[in-house]
């Protein structure tokens, strides 16, 4: 079978054949009722009809006939003045405006097709279909002007009263100049810009091209190597809109788990507004000609702090900077990530979010503690260890197969303990009183501390819920660091019987140098920054 012919008609009036009732079909339905023709859906009685297919159907803009397709209804379910042959079979097709883009497989699968057209619509502009219409705008007022001027000239031959510059010679390049610079400069951003530019092209701007190219005192009318009516530097600023504010979670902490994209905001930021938290190697990736603003958080100032960063980061959205928040982890896991997107929406600025490879599933995971493993550990929870306005979060209760972890709390660890190992009084309940007794935590679960996780002054300290307490008091604090609590801490490493273990140092990806260069990522990476500085200042 040779491939099929793509053509545009005008389908008003004709009948299209669509095959099924699925999801696909009712799309087809639905393009056909859009140009105006008149679909008809060939499916069995017992067939499953997509649910806005049938509202169509019901309403009348639809025809259903009950049956399974066959070969012969191509040529007999078609308008009689065509001899009942049907006028189309539908291609994949991507719709903007005037802008329609087909894909056809020749009948070799339709699933293919629409994942092609998918593919082909997303590397397209948003809205890029008004943009085809702006530029059909110019090119049929080109044409107007110029059929109007020509019109114009050879009424001015019949007036009895002649114009100063009636004896003034005119050759043939002097009256299709201005037509040929028009069209010839329509016709080479057509073939040469980018498309996201030529969809940042306003209505504003086809009365620029045209006056430019209309009137002879305007530079680009008279200079033939002149390349174009607009400011491109400021089309270009309308394609990569500023200001532009960015919550990116910055991982555990080692530069080698920074997704691309945050390395990138990292690199390209203009301002850049960094949690308390966040590892001095992430913030040495930093160029030095970027300002850095890092939280002034403590005890008792973190609501002002957090203010004065959002007042800081709108400060600079204002003056049109590109601002990024830097949090540590992932910015929607205990990052408050989701009220300063609505805080930054509120004020007029889209947040763009860019997710981190979250401490709570990757600390557990450096320090050899599966936070799921079968027959022990079914569930994962995520906890805080600090409340709002500091306070104390009731704790989950007991489950053989829970894992949880616990962020943000180890600067209160005797007192999360304590409310997880003690036994409630007669008569006390909870989840508002409907009977059920606390699920008190065993005194000999397995817990571990992790701090640093990811840097190379990692630290683990394997305990139980009966020492950790003084195992953190005895070797002290490291910052940021979490609690890990289930049987899933024994599963790959145990305390071989001590009260408690610490473990110094990160080993994580240890052999994986002379493969991906993990292990030497944070000196690359500062290296390719500074590397970015010095092509700057040159």
């Amino acid at each position: 079978m040779p491939p099929l012919l793509l053509t545009a008609h005008d389908c008003v009036g004709h009948i299209h054949l669509i095959v099924g009732s699925n999801s696909i079909a009712n799309a087809r339905c639905m393009k056909s009722i859009e140009v105006g023709a008149k679909p008809v859906v060939v499916a069995p009685p017992e067939a499953e009809i997509h649910y806005a297919l049938r509202d169509r159907i019901e309403g009348g803009q639809v025809k259903w006939i009950k049956k399974d397709f066959e070969d012969y209804d191509v040529t007999n379910l078609g308008r009689g003045e065509v001899e009942n042959v049907v006028d189309a079979v539908l291609p994949s097709t991507h719709s903007d405006g005037p802008l329609q883009i087909g894909i056809t497989t020749s009948g070799k699968g339709c699933k293919l097709a629409t994942r092609i057209r998918r593919e082909v619509a997303a590397l397209l502009p948003p809205n890029f279909g008004s943009a085809v219409e702006r530029l059909g705008t110019i090119r049929r007022r080109i044409w107007e002007e110029d059929h109007r001027s020509q019109t114009l000239e050879d009424e001015d031959d019949d007036l009895p009263a002649q114009k100063p510059t009636f004896n003034q010679l005119i050759t043939e390049s002097d009256h299709s100049a201005a037509k040929t610079r028009r069209i010839r400069w329509l016709s080479q951003i057509c073939e040469y810009w980018p498309l996201r530019r030529l969809a940042s092209i306003t209505d504003s701007d086809i009365d620029t091209i045209l006056q430019a190219y209309s009137n002879p005192s305007h530079p680009s009318s008279t200079t033939q190597n002149s390349t174009s009516p607009l400011d491109i530097s400021s089309l270009d600023l309308r394609v990569c809109p500023v200001p532009r504010i960015i919550l990116a979670g910055s991982g555990p902490g080692s530069p080698a788990l920074l997704t691309l994209a945050t390395h990138r905001a990292i690199q390209t930021a203009t301002v850049i507004l960094a949690d308390k938290l966040v590892p001095s190697p992430i913030l040495d990736l930093i160029p030095r000609r970027t300002p850095l603003h890092i939280a002034r958080k403590f005890p008792g100032n973190a609501e002002a702090a957090q203010q004065e960063l959002l007042s800081l980061g709108l400060e600079a959205l204002q003056k049109g900077e590109t601002v990024l928040r830097l949090k540590q982890g992932d910015p929607y896991i205990y990052g408050r990530g989701s009220e300063e997107y609505t805080w930054f929406e509120e004020k007029g600025f889209q947040p763009i979010v860019l997710p981190g490879i979250t401490s709570a599933l990757s600390a557990p995971l450096f320090a050899r503690v599966p936070c799921t493993s079968r027959g022990v550990s079914d569930q994962v929870l995520i906890c805080t260890g600090t409340g709002r306005k500091g306070k104390a979060p009731e704790p989950p209760g007991y489950g053989e197969g829970k894992t949880v972890v616990f962020l943000m709390a180890l600067h209160r660890v005797g007192e999360l303990v304590d409310s997880l190992v003690a036994v409630p009084s007669v008569g006390e309940k909870e989840d508002g009183g409907e009977g059920r007794k606390k699920d008190v935590w065993p005194k000999e679960t397995p817990c571990a501390v992790v701090e640093r996780a990811s840097c190379h002054d990692q630290r683990v300290i394997r305990s139980t819920l009966e020492f950790v307490v003084q195992a953190v008091e005895n070797e002290g604090s490291r910052p940021p660091g979490l609690l890990v609590l289930g049987k899933a801490c024994e599963v790959l490493k145990g305390r071989g019987g001590a009260r408690w273990v610490v473990e110094e140092g990160f080993d994580g990806f240890e052999g994986l140098d002379d493969v991906i260069g993990l292990h030497a990522g944070e000196g690359e990476m500062r290296g390719m920054a500074a590397e970015r500085e010095s092509a700057a200042a040159t």
